[in-house]
C-alpha cells in the first residue's frame, strides 16, 4: 500500500508543516529539524485555514520543490458544523496545491476511517467510517486526491499519547494527569475494552521518514498490540507515589468499538525494516517520567 520514490532516505528542498503548532506537528518539526531538513513551520497564527484568502496565502508561501506536511484539523471533530470547517480547511490547501503542486503531500488522517472489524485492521481493510470524526478524515483524503495528483501519503495514526497532548481524552493522557495529581483513577466499566496506543513521538518519526523517502499510498501508525484501559491505567497509576486507585464505573452504553480494535503492524515494518514503534508499557513509562521531572 505504500511506495517510496526514494529507496534510501534524501533529504527534500524544505518541508512546510501545516499545523505546526499542534501535538503532532510540534513533533513532526523536531523530527524533521533533527534529520537536518529546512522546515517552515506554518501555525494559525500563520496561517488560518478557514480565512478565506487562505488559499492565497498558502499558494504565496508554497514552492514547486517543498514537501507539503498537513496536519492543520479542527479535531476531534464532533458533529456536522465541525466537519464543514474542516472541509472549508482542506478545500483551501486544495486551491493552493493547484496553484502550486509540489513535489509530495503528506497527511496526517486517523484510524476512526476504518469500519470496525473481528480481524485485525490493516491498510487493506475496508474504510467506512462510523464517527464524524472518521466521516471528516475520509472526505480531506478524498478531496486531496482530487486536487493533487503528486505523490500523497496518507498516514492513518490510531489512538496518540504523549507529554504534551492537549485533549485529555480517556486513556493514557488523561490517567497519568489524575495519577499526577493524586486523584483516583475511574474508568468506564471496568476498562476491559482493548485498543492500540502509540507515542507521538513514533508518529513524528513516522511523518519525517514518509517525506525522506517521498513516499505514497497509506500507512497506519499502528503498534499492532492492544492493551485494556485497566492495563493502561494501573501501569499509569504505578508510575507515581502514592499509587493512586484505579476504580471501575456502571457503563452508560455500549461498549465502544464491540470492545475490541485491533490492527495489524506488518506495513511499517516492511516500509522502514529498521524501524519499530515502542511498546504501550515502555513508552506511557517514559511519558510519566518526563512530566514528573517538569
Amino acid at each position: 500500500m505504500l511506495t517510496h520514490c526514494h529507496t534510501s532516505p534524501q533529504k527534500p528542498a524544505r518541508v512546510v508543516v501545516l499545523g505546526s503548532a499542534g501535538f503532532v506537528g510540534a513533533a513532526s518539526v523536531r523530527h524533521l529539524q533533527a534529520a537536518d531538513v529546512p522546515v517552515l513551520p506554518l501555525g494559525r497564527g500563520d496561517i488560518d485555514l478557514l480565512d478565506p484568502k487562505a488559499a492565497e496565502g498558502l499558494r504565496a508561501l508554497l514552492r514547486a520543490d517543498d514537501v507539503l506536511v498537513f496536519i492543520s484539523a479542527r479535531a476531534p471533530c464532533k458533529n456536522a458544523a465541525m466537519l464543514l470547517e474542516n472541509v472549508r480547511m482542506v478545500e483551501a490547501v486544495g486551491r493552493a496545491l493547484k496553484a502550486v503542486p509540489v513535489a509530495q503531500v503528506v497527511y496526517v488522517s486517523s484510524d476512526a476511517v476504518y469500519r470496525d472489524s473481528p480481524s485485525p485492521i490493516d491498510e487493506s481493510s475496508c474504510a467506512e467510517p462510523g464517527s464524524p470524526h472518521g466521516a471528516m478524515h475520509l472526505t480531506r483524503e478524498v478531496l486531496l486526491r482530487s486536487d493533487y495528483a503528486g505523490p500523497l501519503a496518507l498516514l492513518r495514526p490510531t489512538l496518540i499519547y504523549g507529554a504534551d497532548d492537549p485533549h485529555n481524552g480517556y486513556g493514557p493522557n488523561r490517567f497519568r494527569r489524575l495519577a499526577a495529581a493524586g486523584k483516583e483513577i475511574v474508568l468506564f466499566g471496568e476498562g476491559e475494552e482493548r485498543r492500540d496506543h502509540v507515542h507521538v513521538e513514533d508518529v513524528a518519526e513516522l511523518v519525517c521518514r514518509l517525506a525522506l523517502h517521498r513516499s505514497s499510498g497509506v500507512l497506519n501508525a499502528v503498534s499492532g498490540e492492544t492493551a485494556s484501559f485497566r492495563e493502561l491505567a494501573e501501569l499509569t497509576a504505578a508510575q507515581f507515589s502514592p499509587v493512586v486507585p484505579v476504580k471501575g464505573s456502571p457503563r452508560s452504553g455500549p461498549m465502544p468499538h464491540n470492545g475490541h480494535r485491533a490492527f495489524d503492524a506488518a506495513a511499517i515494518s516492511s516500509a522502514f525494516a529498521d524501524f519499530s514503534m515502542q511498546p504501550w508499557r515502555q513508552g506511557i513509562a517514559e511519558v510519566c517520567r518526563q512530566v514528573a521531572t517538569r
